[in-house]
């Protein structure tokens, strides 16, 4: 994939798919030694210990429309030529974490791409599940976190136009935030 963005997505919809009511994207930047964490956690149904050695197979896939599952073996093959790690743990019943660190200084890194976008959506074709975002930058972070979006909203949709953008405004002034008001 082009992004690292469209990974998480395609991580993020294995996770509605295994029937989570919640899933949790960190996306964690340390500048100094260079990395960047992604981090996609669910409480699916979870996977076998036979699962979860073979879905980083592209010949692998619980899905029924298709032969090939490819977003787990890319999102590996990314963080490892990078100089990086992968990894997943589940537990059948509990849920799944999916993780790779990526070495940002590496000439094979992915573009992260916009990950603001990727939540947003994520957030508008699900707005019944709990999605939390947290993003850092060294020493700053900020969460996005819907189950408390829909206490203060009531019976407000999560997909309605006005939340959308507001959703989106708040990624892009806490993204901005974190990078010192510059644009990424």
């Amino acid at each position: 994939m082009r992004e690292l963005s469209l990974n998480i997505m395609d991580i993020a919809q294995n996770s509605v798919r295994a029937e989570a009511s919640e899933i949790t994207i960190r996306s964690i930047e340390d500048t100094g030694a260079k990395t960047l964490t992604l981090e996609v956690e669910d409480n699916g149904k979870g996977m076998t210990e036979e699962q979860i050695a073979s879905v980083t197979d592209p010949f692998f896939t619980t899905r029924t429309t298709r032969k090939v599952g490819l977003g787990v073996p890319l999102f590996k093959m990314a963080a490892e030529q990078t100089g990086g790690s992968f990894s997943i743990t589940s537990t059948l019943g509990k849920g799944t974490l999916t993780a790779a660190t990526f070495q940002t200084d590496s000439v094979d890194m992915t573009p992260l791409g916009d990950i603001n976008a990727t939540v947003s959506l994520l957030i508008n074709s699900n707005p019944d599940m709990d999605i939390v975002f947290i993003r850092s930058v060294d020493d700053k972070s900020f969460t996005l976190d819907t189950k408390q979006m829909r206490e203060m909203l009531g019976d407000v949709p999560l997909n309605n136009p006005d939340v959308a953008l507001w959703i989106n405004s708040f990624l892009e002034e806490n993204e901005k935030e974190l990078f010192g008001g510059i644009d990424q």
